[in-house]
């Protein structure tokens, strides 16, 4: 039996807008969905009988393809969870998001209904306002619970003055995240590190704080690998052991490079991880811990014994 027609769903970006109203109502319906962001485009001739959902936006990419192609198209929706395709909602809001929505959203309003699309809102009051266009009210669905005890939180919190580790560590974590879908990454920095690994998923990065707002946030459970690279530069060499303190007071196991101040204090495999400095050295080590919870409770528990003698 040949499979259903698939419906796109055309995102910006991964955001709550489809994971809470757009993602259960097709699934509800049985369709089956392929998730495309503004970038990623299908062929012209994989629309045939095919379903294209737009979710808050229509980018000029996925614009230009369904009007090439909307006859052939089984049905065209638009979905706002928000009042986009007017201007005078967005009044008062930063101007920057005001231009977004009108080149994304508001001045595409007649491109929409020339293309005979059909509306969802999420709201009763965006029903009503829009009733001329027959919009169909999508209600919310809750996420499914995580399971906690599945993910592995990896976080790296150097400072400024690691910009190289920093740098270093990029393609480490993209390999690790992309082999493991139960990990999620942690890092502290500005807006230069956010926009390095902003694109890298299940990645939070944290504004750089003060020290002792740091310990109040690493006091916080949850954390279960910590990362402490450090190339060999002249300015490292003077490096403190302190990061061995700061991840095993988190909580976690930490990973450590030859050479450094920590590895003088940690034992490899008793009471942390040493790992020689290659991108996927790091890779394979983080995936083996982040998939052996018994060893790393054993790491932890000899690593807080080994600060118990230390006070």
């Amino acid at each position: 039996m040949p499979s259903r027609p698939p419906v796109y769903l055309v995102e910006e970006r991964p955001n709550p807008s489809t994971d809470y109203f757009v993602l259960p109502a097709l699934r509800a319906a049985g369709h089956r969905i392929i998730r495309c962001d503004f970038h990623q485009t299908p062929r012209p001739a994989d629309l045939i009988g095919a379903s294209v959902v737009l979710v808050r936006y229509v980018s000029p990419r996925w614009a230009r393809l369904i009007a090439d192609t909307r006859s052939r198209l089984v049905q065209l929706i638009f979905f706002m969870d928000d009042d986009v395709l007017d201007s005078v909602a967005a009044r008062g809001m930063p101007w920057r998001y005001r231009f977004k929505l009108a080149r994304l959203a508001t001045w595409r309003r007649q491109w929409l209904q020339n293309q005979g699309v059909d509306l969802w809102v999420s709201m009763p009051y965006l029903h009503d306002k829009y009733a001329t266009w027959q919009p169909r009210l999508i209600l919310p669905m809750p996420l499914p619970a995580p399971e906690t005890d599945a993910i592995t939180r990896v976080f790296y919190h150097g400072s400024a003055s690691h910009e190289a580790e920093i740098r270093w560590l990029y393609p480490v974590l993209e390999a690790a995240l992309d082999a493991e879908p139960r990990l999620t990454f942690e890092i502290i920095g500005g807006r230069d590190v956010y926009r390095r690994y902003r694109r890298l998923p299940r990645t939070t990065v944290v504004h750089p704080m003060s020290w002792p707002a740091y310990q109040s946030f690493t006091a916080m459970p949850g954390r279960h690998l910590g990362l402490a690279p450090l190339l060999d530069r002249p300015f490292n060499r003077a490096r403190s052991c302190t990061k061995f303190f700061d991840i095993t007071r988190a909580g976690a196991v930490g990973l450590y490079s030859p050479g450094s101040a920590c590895t003088e204090m940690v034992r490899h495999g008793i009471d942390g991880w040493v790992v020689p400095l290659a991108p996927k050295a790091w890779s394979d080590a983080i995936l083996a811990l982040a998939r052996d919870g018994t060893l790393r409770q054993s790491l932890i528990s000899a690593a807080n014994r080994k600060l118990a003698t230390l006070k």
